[in-house]
């Protein structure tokens, strides 16, 4: 058995697989966020700790056999949030998350120096980790001043899976500390944000071994004792092992909390003025490409909570057959937008309201504002030197048959749907664990799954979807300086 623990920003899923790499239970805790100020974003690292042995309490009253075959454990999680450690191993403040927008300055600052973008291939981003520091230096000088390491948030988790501090490159790359080509930390990045080497974590690759199962967490989570822990990964490269999204051009959408469209490369292609992610995959040798949406099915949760209505019954309300856009506009950039605008005080917007705008109409705006989204990943993707000839759909968004038209027609390319099962980040990294156990193969072990059926674009609505778009595009520049 293998065991995948994904810490997610709601909750932590721990998935276990068998030697076929079949689900054979999971079970989930839930997380809170904490938003103590605008635009602030954080968590409890101890919750990471708590959830997890939640989560495997609940995982033992079905399987408590099989628990007690695991042979290995792979870590997923999201990514760039700083989770900070003094010298006695303490947690000094709450992990800022990957959506707390408050060190916008501090990461224009970084940007503007060249060796970033030249090292890490990536824009300084505000949900980045390095401004995060910086924020802390200026803001929190004695919390700052007692930072022995610092820690994304899985590899907390593997702190005390372990005992030790490692990371792995898929993850790391989203820092702003890595040399994203080379795979290792840059020391002058640590040096341009008061840090230095000694208070990074080890480095591995996603499915190499990194520490073991300490004997008091196993007694905790009911273990075998020295089980061996992979690197694990990120969150979406996570994901794309889940996938089998490991081989050149191979692609997905993920409609969830955020959106990702996600590319894998066999080489690194940087080109951070498209505003697309270059970070190194989890398995040796890769990297890929990401456009982030920081509010996809999140826009959707907003607008069913203003109006009273579950979301799945939203997207009821639209129907089955795909029609082409309203007069209504809407803009999901509730926290923000990374790409392609690196913007975090832009926020959303409906246009177009008239007196008949009724919910229907601001549902099917937002379905499609969301997909006019992804198409500016996909043009920026394109800027990157990656073109895709169709993408598999995963997310919680990905139930909508209507939205995954919509999004089909927009992008242009025929839209997969696996079949039943979850390939998830979970999957991923339980596969993960499979691989540093048993040496095995990387590229033999993440294979894709079935596919269920394919939603072409709509050929009879795609000329009023890329109408749509130009309309789309142009608000953003209309309305950015108000929003500043």
């Amino acid at each position: 058995m293998y065991l995948g623990l994904d810490l997610g920003t709601s909750s932590l899923k721990a998935l276990l697989i068998d030697g076929k790499q079949t689900i054979v239970g999971s079970a989930s805790a839930p997380l809170s966020v904490e938003r103590p100020h605008p635009g602030w974003s954080e968590q409890d690292p101890d919750s990471w700790i708590t959830a997890t042995k939640a989560a495997l309490a609940e995982l033992a009253k079905t399987h408590a056999a099989e628990l007690a075959k695991v042979r290995g454990i792979g870590l997923s999680g999201h990514m760039h949030g700083a989770t900070t450690i003094d010298k006695h191993g303490k947690v000094i403040r709450p992990c800022i998350l990957w959506n707390d927008t408050r060190s916008y300055r501090e990461a224009a600052k970084l940007d503007a120096d060249p060796q970033f973008r030249r090292l890490t291939g990536n824009i300084v981003f505000p949900g980045f980790t390095a401004p995060k520091l910086i924020w802390m230096a200026a803001n929190e000088p004695e919390a700052f001043s007692r930072v022995a390491r610092v820690l994304l948030p899985k590899d907390y988790l593997r702190l005390w899976l372990s005992g030790e501090a490692i990371s792995e490159m898929s993850d790391s790359a989203g820092t702003s500390w890595l040399d994203v080509g080379k795979r290792d930390w840059d020391d002058g990045l640590l040096t341009a944000t008061g840090l230095d080497r000694s208070q990074m974590p080890a480095l591995v690759e996603g499915s190499d071994r990194a520490g073991a199962l300490r004997a008091e967490a196993a007694s905790d989570l009911g273990l075998p004792a020295g089980i061996p822990i992979a690197g694990g990964a990120g969150d979406n490269a996570a994901s794309a092992c889940g996938m089998g999204t490991v081989a050149d051009g191979q692609a997905f959408a993920s409609l969830g909390t955020s959106g990702v469209l996600f590319a894998a490369n066999n080489r690194y292609l940087p080109n951070p003025d498209s505003a697309v992610h270059a970070f190194c995959h989890a398995l040796p040798g890769t990297w890929h490409q990401m456009g982030v949406i920081l509010s996809a099915t999140d826009s959707l949760n907003w607008l069913s909570g203003i109006t009273s209505t579950e979301p799945s019954a939203l997207t009821a309300e639209l129907g089955a057959t795909l029609v082409a856009p309203g007069s209504v506009l809407f803009l999901p950039y509730l926290s923000g937008e990374r790409t392609p605008h690196n913007d975090a005080a832009i926020r959303g917007v409906f246009a177009g309201l008239g007196h008949e705008s009724d919910r229907v109409a601001m549902t099917r705006a937002v379905v499609e504002g969301v997909a006019f989204a992804f198409r500016d990943s996909l043009e920026a993707l394109a800027q990157a030197g990656t073109s895709l000839s169709r993408v598999t759909a995963i997310g919680g968004g990905s139930r909508s048959g209507y939205w995954i038209e919509a999004l089909a027609t927009v992008l242009g390319l025929p839209i997969d749907i696996p079949e039943g099962g979850d390939f998830g980040a979970a999957f991923g990294a339980a596969r993960l664990g499979l691989i540093a156990a048993e040496s095995a193969d990387p590229f033999s072990v993440c294979t894709p799954p079935a596919t269920a059926r394919t939603i072409d674009p709509n050929s009879d609505h795609s000329a009023a979807f890329d109408e749509a778009y130009l309309k789309y595009r142009a608000l953003y520049p209309a309305i950015r300086g108000a929003m500043s």
